[in-house]
């Protein structure tokens, strides 16, 4: 993606593409790749997150999923700006995917279900209360 794909409407348009592609193969029976596809859309949502903060961000640490967690608790979370749950929702789903691409196990029906309704949640939260159109400037609004 190039950097002017890199905004805060590209990457939550992204993210609403993964999560309903998540949504589509749980309901097909592969929980492995909706978690995968869950975790994307929460990895995504949390980078449109970040860009549209006032964060002091390093675009090339929010590339990978560890520097892009980190930055989302630091920044995000641990400034009250977004919910302990929505970042519990994030690092949750990196674990479970982790364990579904690498491990050679497989997710549970149920987990995989739990993933992708999180990663809805996860995408909702940002488009409904932190993107520019809605009208709301208050940092209060990354909060469920």
């Amino acid at each position: 993606m190039s950097k002017s794909n890199l905004t805060p409407e590209a990457m939550l348009a992204k993210a609403e593409q993964a999560s309903s592609s998540a949504r589509a193969l749980l309901e097909r029976g592969d929980v492995d790749g909706a978690t995968n596809r869950a975790y994307y859309a929460m990895f995504d949502a949390a980078r449109a997150a970040l860009l549209a903060s006032s964060a002091p961000i390093d675009l090339e640490q929010i590339r990978t999923h560890t520097g892009l967690i980190g930055a989302f608790g630091e920044h995000l979370v641990k400034n009250g700006i977004v919910s302990k749950d929505i970042g519990h929702f994030l690092r949750r789903a990196q674990k479970v995917r982790m364990m579904a691409d690498y491990d050679g196990g497989s997710v549970e029906s149920e987990d995989a279900g739990t993933i992708v309704e999180q990663a809805e949640t996860f995408v909702s939260v940002i488009r409904a209360q932190l993107m520019p159109d809605n009208g709301d400037d208050d940092d209060s609004r990354l909060k469920s």
